[in-house]
């Protein structure tokens, strides 16, 4: 951890404080194999000690199935052992949601005087220092997508939701780009605005999605990965709390129901080498054979890395027939139903947009899969074939992605390309992790069961 420099972090966070000596209270989180942000509230006075290191947690904090509960092979992996954690200082911020001033600081896990692999952050870390080791630089721009509802729900869970002035309750559709619906929402829309500003989030633009109830917010293009990763974690953040202060609940589920669209993230990225040179650019429309190479390590490595894209039961419901989310692993100019889109515009400009993973994903691991996937290509010069022309989402591809969570599972375990370009330690924690909430979901016989079973067989 030769990176690590703890005066100089207590340096920037001695200057937070001074300038902000009403911060009575730190949030500080990891964020776990799930992307759920799992920590604790601390005083300002031992603000110093987390700076120096001196902050212990369990390694398996990072691990906890979406229930929040210990995995236990993981645990007994460990011994439930301590880790020592060390900040992301620059994310040092106070927070614009909480009435009593706090301010949050994420955190990155350290075990056996090494970054842990179990934490999403390294996993991404391990990865770019990759590409500095060549002297590239990967240029990146998330697009999340999300659902307001109201914060009631209906009949089994359903989510419920709310009245609009232009379709009141008939929400038969989602009004797309209306700029009415944007000034009807305009109190809640600037807040999230300024609290991304007040937590350093470059959002581009906020915009009307497809679905009644779903959204649209665009972060900036950043020359760092782990910014971009620490940004779309924060960006959830104030979509969730500044919702909730407008009387909302902020979804990222993949697929709330059938009759509404799915929630994708989707990633631009562009790389540049030492010169600042964009090498995705060969002065054509078509753009270089980078480019190319790239495309086809995506390709080739999508179906072993499904399982990060979409991590969830239900994050496999996005790619129902007639859906937006990609069913193979194509690509193709200015075509948004491929799995790689490379938009229109100068050659200077040109970049890959991966449209596949959902906004249930973890930031910091789809980031990580994209980028090792595109220098597995690059390193092996692999051929991504002819650009798609097809209009229905790759579903006439005889080349087919896992279409459920448990055949995403399989693809993973037996990846040798997650294991060299990932890490072993994380493909062990991930597998584990996952096999564990596929077990819990097996032990659940639904309402539907009893309703088709009980009483015909």
């Amino acid at each position: 951890m030769k990176s690590y420099d703890a005066e100089q972090a207590w340096a920037k966070a001695r200057r937070f404080l001074d300038d902000n000596p009403d911060i009575e209270t730190i949030e500080v989180f990891l964020t776990d194999l799930n992307g759920i942000s799992r920590g604790k509230w601390i005083p300002r006075d031992e603000l110093e000690s987390v700076c120096r290191g001196n902050y212990k947690i369990s390694v398996c904090a990072v691990t906890p199935d979406v229930w929040g509960n210990d995995v236990p092979s993981l645990c007994e992996f460990t011994g439930d052992a301590d880790g020592i954690t060390l900040p992301v200082i620059d994310t040092l911020k106070r927070v614009p949601w909480l009435k009593k001033p706090t301010a949050q600081l994420m955190l990155e896990m350290t075990r056996d005087g090494d970054y842990c692999e179990w934490d999403p952050r390294v996993v991404l870390r391990k990865v770019v220092q990759r590409y500095q080791q060549r002297g590239l630089t990967a240029v990146m721009a998330p697009e999340l997508e999300f659902y307001l509802f109201e914060p009631s729900s209906l009949e089994a869970g359903a989510p419920c939701l709310p009245d609009s002035r232009m379709n009141s309750r008939t929400h038969i559709g989602g009004q797309l780009y209306s700029t009415d619906m944007l000034r009807d929402h305009a109190e809640m829309l600037h807040a999230m605005r300024d609290a991304c500003v007040a937590l350093g989030v470059p959002a581009t633009a906020i915009g009307k999605e497809l679905s009644a109830g779903q959204w649209e917010l665009n972060q900036g293009h950043v020359d760092s990965p782990l910014d971009a990763a620490d940004q779309a974690q924060t960006l959830k953040r104030c979509i969730r709390n500044v919702a909730k202060d407008f009387g909302l609940m902020a979804s990222f589920i993949a697929k709330p129901s059938a009759d509404l669209d799915g929630n994708g993230l989707h990633v631009h990225f562009s790389l540049l080498d030492e010169s600042g040179k964009n090498v995705f650019d060969d002065g054509s429309d078509k753009g270089s054979e980078v480019l190319r190479h790239a495309l086809g390590g995506l390709a080739a490595t999508m179906s072993d890395t499904m399982l990060v894209m979409m991590p969830h039961m239900n994050s496999f419901r996005r790619m129902r027939i007639g859906g937006h989310a990609p069913k193979a692993p194509t690509w193709g100019y200015e075509n948004r139903y491929v799995a790689m889109r490379i938009p229109d515009g100068p050659p200077d400009s040109r970049r890959i947009e991966h449209r596949v993973a959902g906004a249930d994903a973890n930031a910091y691991l789809v980031l990580a899969v994209m980028l090792a996937g595109a220098l597995y290509g690059i390193d092996n010069k692999l051929d991504p074939g002819e650009p798609s022309a097809d209009r229905e989402s790759g579903e006439s591809s005889a080349d087919m992605l896992p279409s459920n969570w448990y055949r995403a599972l399989d693809e993973f375990d037996t990846s040798d390309f997650v294991r060299d370009y990932l890490g072993a330690e994380f493909k062990h924690a991930f597998s584990e992790l996952k096999h564990f909430e596929q077990q819990q979901f097996d032990s659940i016989i639904s309402r539907e069961e009893y309703d088709t079973y009980l009483a015909t067989v």
